[in-house]
């Protein structure tokens, strides 16, 4: 009787074309979003998805009170095409944001995920990252009058925050270990594998002042609702933490790097080696296990910065009604086939962490497909906003009250550095390069090999599947770019 009666009440909303939310606008106290993501972390490396040597507390904390994906995955493996599209709303190749560009002159007035909560009442504010900006050079501390917003939109919001830090250059013990066999190398900038034990506290680094402005915003007094994006740039090269941070992962010789095989790479094409590997960065096995501690004793301060925030939002008397997620832009390679960082279609580096609370709703773990594509709408839903109709993503809301509930059969991510395209079922994983693909094709039966050890594309018993996963690719493609790309 209760099921009918509730069906009867959605369905009288739906005809009323009123979202259950409404109500909460209507009463003036919609709820806030506190949006925080983490930069170039694999779910790989949080206790919560099974890590037992990074321990990551806080990040536990709000999975347990949330909702925590298993199955979510980035729209581009690198920072400028995931962040402008998911929010802008676009897949990457709808607007040609494949790099690291701000998506404005592509979606034109089109409003990006915070944009339309702007113009909808809410005070919008970012600290740190959250369109794309360099790290670490955009990021370094140089002094007063460089402009730190990167490719940020400033039509996306009330106010914007820049949290620059000495990065490589903080005063510690440090080493680069790519490109540095001999040892003779000093530490370096750029995007390159360097770790630094640093001196000080948590507030000398980037990611420490972004949590301190973040925990002063959440403190002030607004009339508004708030939707604040918190953007934390470690674990992202350098791996520079304070030194508290490093004792748990040393000495370095204790940690295990990921299974090797002979032969790992003789039936992938070359488009599916990673560009960072550990030949070619020329890492043995103990600057590859300084590789991981390094990477783990950052995400470990990351993981504090995070507790901070979530402690002041308690603490402001609003956790109630806010709404927060905790995401990363992409994940990272951590040795996995001997490859480092991102930009592969692996599910190491396509997919990442996803956990949602909203108050109200109970914990739980979601193993239906999600992609970052999706928060711009299902967010508006929450919030009894309207969806706007350029949005490609998917109200996934359902899902925080049935996580068996599915809105996608697959998930799909690029790396436009290798024209890679990546088609993620239950069971398989297709991958593709190039739209003809004269780059070549990967496949995984994921049942029976779950580390993708074996590409089965040139198999006899698996051609039906490759042929079946082109023509999902060419549809998926053709779906997204017939979707409302004009711009008037």
């Amino acid at each position: 009787m209760k099921r009918l009666l509730f069906s009867a009440t959605a369905c009288l909303l739906l005809t009323l074309q009123i979202h259950p939310n409404s109500f909460a606008e209507s009463r003036g106290d919609r709820m806030n979003v506190l949006f925080i993501i983490s930069d170039d972390l694999t779910y790989t490396a949080l206790s919560c998805y099974g890590n037992t040597v990074c321990q990551t507390p806080n990040i536990d904390r709000l999975a347990a009170s949330g909702t925590r994906f298993t199955r979510a995955y980035c729209q581009g493996t690198y920072c400028g095409p995931s962040r402008a599209s998911f929010m802008s709303g676009f897949y990457p190749h709808a607007t040609g944001v494949l790099g690291y560009k701000n998506p404005r002159p592509q979606i034109g007035d089109r409003a990006t995920w915070s944009q339309h909560f702007k113009d909808n009442g809410y005070y919008a504010a970012r600290v740190s990252k959250i369109f794309h900006m360099g790290v670490p050079g955009g990021v370094e501390d140089h002094g007063p009058g460089r402009d730190y917003n990167g490719a940020d939109d400033a039509l996306s919001w009330t106010e914007r925050f820049n949290s620059p830090g000495p990065e490589w250059r903080a005063a510690g013990d440090g080493e680069t270990l790519e490109g540095n066999p001999d040892g003779k190398k000093p530490v370096v900038g750029g995007n390159t594998f360097v770790v630094v034990e640093a001196d000080g506290d948590d507030d000398v680094h980037s990611d420490g002042k972004t949590a301190a402005k973040a925990c002063e915003l959440l403190q002030q007094p607004r009339d508004q609702p708030f939707w604040l994006g918190v953007g934390f740039v470690r674990p992202h090269v350098p791996f520079v933490a304070p030194a508290t941070y490093f004792p748990p992962y040393k000495p370095y010789s204790k940690l295990e790097l990921p299974p090797k095989i002979d032969g790992d790479w003789d039936d992938i094409p070359k488009a599916g080696i990673n560009y960072k590997t550990s030949q070619n960065m020329k890492m043995d096995v103990r600057r590859q296990k300084k590789a991981v501690g390094g990477y783990y004793a950052s995400v470990a301060y990351m993981d504090a910065q995070v507790g901070k925030v979530l402690d002041a939002l308690q603490a402001s008397g609003q956790a109630d009604r806010t709404i927060v997620i905790f995401t990363s832009d992409h994940g990272y390679h951590l040795g996995e086939h001997d490859f480092w960082a991102k930009v592969s279609l692996r599910d190491e580096s396509a997919g990442v962490p996803l956990i949602i609370r909203v108050p109200g709703k109970q914990p739980a773990v979601c193993h239906s497909f999600v992609e970052l594509l999706d928060l711009y709408p299902t967010v508006a839903s929450l919030c009894g906003l309207p969806i706007p109709e350029h949005v490609q993503g998917k109200d996934i809301s359902l899902m925080l009250d049935d996580p068996d509930h599915q809105v996608r059969e697959f998930a799909f991510s690029v790396a436009p550095m290798r024209k890679g395209f990546l088609i993620r079922e239950n069971r398989f994983a297709f991958i593709q390069y190039n739209e003809d693909a004269s780059g070549g094709m990967e496949l995984f039966d994921t049942d029976v090999d779950p580390q993708g050890y074996r590409n089965l594309v040139d198999e006899e018993n698996y051609q039906d599947v490759a042929t079946r996963m082109r023509s999902t690719l060419a549809k998926k493609l053709a779906e997204i770019r017939n979707n409302d790309l004009s711009l008037d």
